[in-house]
């Protein structure tokens, strides 16, 4: 009798801190586009302007990003979000954080997918 196949879901740290994910995606968006309006950066990010705030804002509180004012041609105050020392060690540890996660879970998926290709022939030999 083949071994059922194991589920593949598995709680992940983005499941138990649904943050992470949206602040590893905020600090990597930020730091090749510091200048991004909240607005754009939402749209990016896939989160509602008040979601997307709230990262923000939690990105500040923990002295992540800073922000720098300057005043665009058209004379309206603009900012910039500029990760701070702190922030790009943060967005590197998440970063390697991802990438163990996803690499995990590509292994696990690898030896799904043999055991599927093994009782699928399995079953059409008999």
């Amino acid at each position: 009798m083949n071994a059922p196949v194991r589920s593949m879901r598995q709680p992940t740290p983005s499941a138990v801190d649904p943050d992470a994910a949206a602040t590893l995606d905020a600090l990597r968006l930020l730091a090749e586009r510091p200048e991004m309006s909240q607005r754009q950066l939402s749209q990016e990010l896939g989160l509602s302007l008040g979601k997307t705030h709230y990262v923000l804002h939690a990105l500040l509180d923990k002295g992540l990003v800073k922000i720098k004012n300057f005043k665009r041609s058209d004379n309206k105050l603009a900012y910039a979000y500029l990760l701070t020392p702190r922030g790009l060690s943060e967005k590197l540890r998440l970063t390697r954080s991802f990438l163990a996660r996803k690499e995990a879970e590509f292994e696990t998926l690898k030896a799904t997918i043999a055991q599927l290709r093994q009782e699928v022939a399995a079953n059409h030999n008999q």
